[in-house]
C-alpha cells in the first residue's frame, strides 16, 4: 500500500510540464524506478531465493521434513 501511494503521488510530477518540472522530473524518476524494482525484489525474488535455499538444505539433509519433526515432538510428549 505504501508503494502504491508513493507512486500515485509521483506520477503527476513526472507528467508535469509547468514551472519547476525540469527540476522535479530528475528527482522523481529514480524514486519511481526504485520503488518498482524494490517491490519486485521483495515480492518475487526473495521468496524464490528462500524456497531454493530450503530445497537445497532438504536435499543435503540439514533440514527435516515437517512430518518427521511433528512425529518426534509427539514421541517426546508421551
Amino acid at each position: 500500500m505504501t508503494v502504491s501511494v508513493v507512486l500515485a503521488s509521483l506520477i503527476p510530477i513526472l507528467w508535469e510540464t509547468g514551472v519547476g518540472a525540469d527540476v522535479m522530473k530528475p528527482i522523481a524518476a529514480p524514486i519511481v524506478g526504485g520503488m518498482i524494482t524494490s517491490t519486485i525484489h521483495v515480492l518475487i525474488l526473495v521468496p524464490v531465493f528462500l524456497a531454493l535455499m530450503k530445497e537445497r538444505a532438504l536435499k543435503r539433509g540439514k533440514l527435516k521434513f515437517e512430518q518427521e519433526v511433528e512425529s518426534n515432538q509427539e514421541g517426546e510428549q508421551k
